[in-house]
């Protein structure tokens, strides 16, 4: 297995003097010549593992949002120390590596926490959104009036 280390610079500004934010990645081939294994140099899961087969499983995670918001990616995974991404059969990793770095890169600088909670995730997933059609729209506010205040009163029964 090959691995090639990458050196990211984060500030924009850095060239004219400002702040300056370097970090490690590091990338490792995997048996799935689609696959490529990102280790940031920290933690990812503090204890298991989270797969993200498609865009929508990843409403839950800043990160794993922003890699799927990556054209090509077609599955994340987290593990302890790394994060693992999928691309399709027509990408290519000369292409996405340098977006996947960048990615990675503002979500560690950013502070985010890697996952959202579940109401923060639920609320998110039914936002609405500019380049929804008035039809999503109206769904995503009979979920976010009606279905999940529903939902929601009946698990406080149980």
């Amino acid at each position: 297995m090959r691995s090639s280390p990458c050196y990211l610079d984060s500030g924009k500004w850095a060239k004219f003097g400002g702040q300056r934010r370097t970090m490690f990645i590091q990338t490792q081939s995997t048996t799935n010549p689609s696959s490529l294994m990102f280790n940031p140099g920290k933690p990812v899961m503090e204890a298991g593992s989270a797969d993200f087969p498609n865009a929508s499983s990843s409403v839950n995670s800043p990160l794993a949002k922003s890699l799927f918001a990556i054209d090509g990616t077609t599955r994340v995974f987290f593990g302890s120390d790394f994060v693992t991404v999928t691309k399709s059969e027509d990408a290519t990793w000369d292409f996405l590596k340098p977006e996947i770095f960048a990615a990675i890169m503002d979500f560690y600088s950013s502070g985010q926490a890697l996952f959202l909670d579940s109401k923060a995730a639920a609320a998110m997933d039914t936002a609405i959104r500019e380049d929804d059609s008035e039809t999503v729209a109206m769904i995503k506010e009979l979920l976010e009036t009606r279905i999940r205040p529903a939902v929601q009163d009946d698990e406080k029964l149980e």
